[in-house]
């Protein structure tokens, strides 16, 4: 988490976008769902915390540029219009007055950069999250999602508040080709190739601490060996682009925040 001395605009009026892209505007749409859903499902940490989308080739003639959170509005004000594009040095390029969390820039920046594969990143300071990631010996093969993610599961050890751009690389090394995250005292993190996709592993791996901080608090867990994890890891296919990898799971919360508050799309 990092403060910014920018003041936030006072009011969450859209900023209009006569000429958007239709590219653009579906992952605009998306994304500001996405942080609806993680509002709805208690993800939030204040004003704190970060899902990003790099958008795609036909918006930006092959540059990476990616929409981020304007800091200083609850995932629950966030809208399709007040997403803020940025490019890889975090400069604004949709003239927004909205402030960019440099904590959220440098570590989503890096990975949108250094993983080709990186479409979404999601990053969260839930309390199971957290508490897993400030336990020696980290997520343990113990339940039903934690062998969901049998080799999927990177670890990066703690270097402070993510501000500092020579940190990139080594949290690129720790995360290789993992999928699924756990920034040590810090929190959770996930990328893929779409938003449903990171979704749908950020959501495992969110379970998988939430139900291990259950099971410590009452003894002794029974672990899950290596063959039957990597069994479930196999048969579980919700990460696949085959079946869908999450669209059907994210679409169905979506339904249920367009019930509660469709101004998202705005």
């Amino acid at each position: 988490m990092n403060t910014l001395a920018n003041p936030v605009p006072s009011s969450t009026s859209a900023l209009v976008h006569p000429s958007i892209h239709p590219d653009e505007r579906a992952a605009r749409e998306e994304l500001a769902a996405c942080y609806r859903v993680f509002a709805m499902l208690g993800w939030t940490e204040m004003i704190y915390n970060h899902i990003t989308v790099r958008l795609p080739d036909s918006v930006t003639g092959g540059e990476k540029q990616f929409l981020i959170n304007p800091f200083g509005l609850h995932y629950s004000e966030v809208t399709a219009s007040n997403l803020v594009k940025i490019d890889l040095q975090g400069k604004v390029l949709d003239g927004s007055s909205y402030p960019v969390n440099p904590a959220g820039f440098t570590v989503h920046a890096a990975i949108h950069d250094g993983l080709e594969g990186a479409h979404c990143v999601m990053h969260t300071h839930t309390t199971a999250g957290v508490a897993v990631a400030c336990l020696q010996g980290g997520l343990q093969q113990t339940n039903f999602y934690t062998a969901q993610l049998h080799g999927m599961v990177a670890y990066h050890d703690f270097e402070g508040i993510t501000i500092h751009a020579d940190e990139g690389p080594r949290l690129l090394k720790s995360i290789g080709d993992r999928n699924a995250v756990i920034l040590r005292n810090h929190g959770l993190l996930a990328w893929g190739q779409t938003l449903p996709q990171t979704f749908a592993i950020l959501w495992t791996l969110q379970r998988a601490c939430e139900i291990q901080m259950a099971t410590f608090s009452m003894g002794q867990a029974i672990p899950v060996s290596e063959e039957i994890a990597r069994r479930c890891t196999r048969d579980a296919l919700q990460f696949s682009p085959e079946h869908g990898a999450g669209q059907d799971v994210f679409n169905a919360l979506v339904r249920q925040v367009d019930r509660i508050d469709p101004s998202y799309r705005n």
